[in-house]
């Protein structure tokens, strides 16, 4: 999947995974380059959020491996994994974020808890500062996740995610129960990040207007705004990648046009005709 000149920033090989007697992940295969963006799709329990936790180091495989920016987490002790995951940023479902802590402290968690960042709290104020400018937040500072709506929490995450510039960023349904509006905000939020600091995104997500703006729109920092990727006035075909997954395992991988053009009845479920 990685272009020819970048590197691999998230590598799985055959890796299985199996709940009791329920596999969740089944010989799933697959690699991530450089700027690249990949939108998984699949019912519930098909594999998607372990396939997530498995590429954090939080679920084991039971056979195969998995590689973060080119080294092997799976056998990786907490500690080791400790700094590993400090390169990348997560937006869990709902936002996950800690009830008893003000706005301010949640975006700074990650800036004071990972040992390579090495910040102090005086060099994390101006970073959370604007962290939450980026998401259009930045008056939220002493508010409490309580105090704001569930779109502006979802906003929270993702400042969360990126303020410490990691290369990969994690999306579990960003946009699920939201508004189309709002999602369409969180959206483009995703592909700010994505586009000003080519940053490496995997995206769980279920609404199809998602995808095709994730697919066939960019940031553009002059307008900050979406606008069509076009090449000479025509639609430019897009760099992002589809995978559907079903039971565990991988059942499609390809781009929007051949997601769109795949017969399967499992696959053809989420493509809007």
């Amino acid at each position: 999947m990685p272009g020819q000149n970048s590197h691999s920033v998230l590598r799985f090989e055959r890796v299985s995974l199996v709940f009791d007697t329920t596999p969740a992940l089944d010989e799933v295969s697959f690699d991530l380059g450089e700027g690249d963006t990949l939108i998984i799709l699949g019912s519930a329990a098909s594999g998607k959020t372990a396939l997530l936790k498995a590429a954090l180091g939080l679920l084991r495989p039971d056979s195969g491996r998995v590689l973060l920016f080119g080294e092997d987490i799976t056998h990786m002790s907490e500690a080791e994994l400790f700094d590993v995951r400090a390169k990348v940023g997560v937006l869990f479902q709902e936002g996950g974020l800690f009830d008893s802590l003000t706005i301010e402290e949640n975006v700074a968690y990650p800036l004071l808890n990972q040992r390579l960042l090495r910040v102090s709290e005086s060099e994390a104020l101006p970073r959370v500062e604007e962290a939450l400018q980026f998401v259009e937040l930045e008056r939220t500072l002493e508010k409490f996740p309580s105090e704001l709506s569930g779109g502006m929490r979802r906003r929270v995450g993702i400042a969360r995610a990126v303020v410490s510039e990691p290369p990969l960023v994690l999306y579990d349904s960003p946009t699920a129960g939201l508004d189309p509006i709002t999602a369409f905000t969180i959206i483009s939020l995703i592909l700010k990040e994505r586009d000003l600091k080519d940053t490496t995104s995997v995206i769980i997500t279920h609404r199809y207007q998602d995808r095709i703006y994730l697919c066939d729109f960019r940031y553009n920092p002059s307008s900050e705004g979406l606008e069509p990727i076009r090449r000479n006035g025509k639609p430019k075909p897009s760099g992002t990648k589809f995978m559907v997954m079903r039971e565990g395992r991988i059942v499609f991988e390809g781009s929007r046009l051949e997601l769109e053009a795949c017969r399967d009845p499992y696959v053809a479920m989420f493509v809007k005709h």
